[in-house]
């Protein structure tokens, strides 16, 4: 029995996996994550002795599950993403009429602190920009790089993905291949414009480029796209240089972009469009950090804050 079950299981996994890929359009890292999640319940089942099946599971099932989970010592972060995960299987098996109740709706994601990122001034972006060693191609390219990331408030996934088919330089905008390969038009600014023409005409002309990377805009010295490492690794050597103490990431370079819209008064809906955020719930985490930005603004200058 505990056998036909758990072929069972992984008949299901291996439609739900179908499903992910073809349906949602997800990534293979997203998609693998989705199916571990569905695997630790599986195996929180098999070590109560008793592996139920999708129909079988109950909400109470799943609320043990997710206590045995916190026992086992995981963040409220890990938590809610398990549960997202298991509450796209169930869904899954909803509409596949594998169950008839979906346990997993009512069951309740921990609460979490939402942290604001770190940011960074314009004029901090500037001096990191600037420790840049022009003289190197490595730098023209870099240079390329960091303007582009801050310009269009790119993911980093986005940003060693560009295509040079999707540049339209000649009137300011880029299309971006974001989540789910969802497409969508990103203003680029000039100086962003500037840099890449320069990279492209008098770098990247003189790299032997490999087979299936001719369309990548970004190619390290050896001709392949560049790794998400390699970016995380150049602006910590240059956040290192402008003597910034602050965590930076690739991604700061986005919420730094994103925020400075919002301070200057840019719809929320157009930032929405273009950081590629599906929920407007998402991007509003922006005006939590405009009113901080407000905040200190007064306590700064105005005589009754001081």
């Amino acid at each position: 029995m505990i056998k036909e079950t758990a072929s069972m299981w992984q008949a299901y996994k291996k439609g739900f996996k179908a499903y992910l890929q073809l349906e949602k359009s997800l990534s293979d890292h997203s998609v693998e994550a989705y199916l571990h999640d569905v695997e630790k319940l599986t195996t929180y089942l098999s070590a109560t002795g008793r592996l139920l099946t999708p129909q079988q599971v109950t909400l109470k099932h799943l609320e043990q599950f997710v206590r045995w989970i916190s026992e086992l010592g995981m963040t409220p972060g890990s938590q809610a993403r398990i549960i997202s995960g298991l509450k796209s299987f169930f869904k899954y098996c909803l509409m596949e009429h594998i169950i008839a109740v979906d346990s997993s709706c009512l069951l309740e994601s921990p609460k979490l602190k939402r942290t604001l990122p770190d940011i960074l001034s314009f004029d901090e972006i500037e001096n990191i920009i600037g420790q840049l060693d022009l003289s190197k191609p490595e730098g023209g390219r870099n240079k390329a790089i960091l303007e582009t990331l801050y310009s269009c408030g790119l993911r980093v996934s986005e940003l060693v993905n560009l295509r040079i088919s999707c540049l339209y330089l000649d009137v300011g905008f880029i299309k971006v291949i974001g989540k789910g390969d969802k497409e969508r038009l990103v203003p680029i600014g000039s100086d962003a414009i500037k840099f890449i023409n320069i990279y492209r005409n008098d770098i990247r002309v003189h790299i032997a480029v490999k087979p299936g990377n001719d369309d990548i805009l970004f190619l390290n010295r050896r001709g392949s796209k560049l790794s998400r490492v390699m970016i995380f690794l150049i602006i910590k050597e240059m956040t290192r240089l402008a003597g910034i103490t602050k965590t930076i990431s690739p991604h700061t370079f986005r919420h730094s972009f994103a925020t400075h819209l919002v301070e200057g008064g840019a719809d929320l809906r157009a930032v929405q469009e273009m950081l590629g955020h599906e929920s407007i719930t998402t991007t509003e985490i922006y005006t939590h950090l405009d009113r901080e930005f407000l905040r200190n603004t007064l306590h700064q200058f105005h005589p009754a804050f001081k």
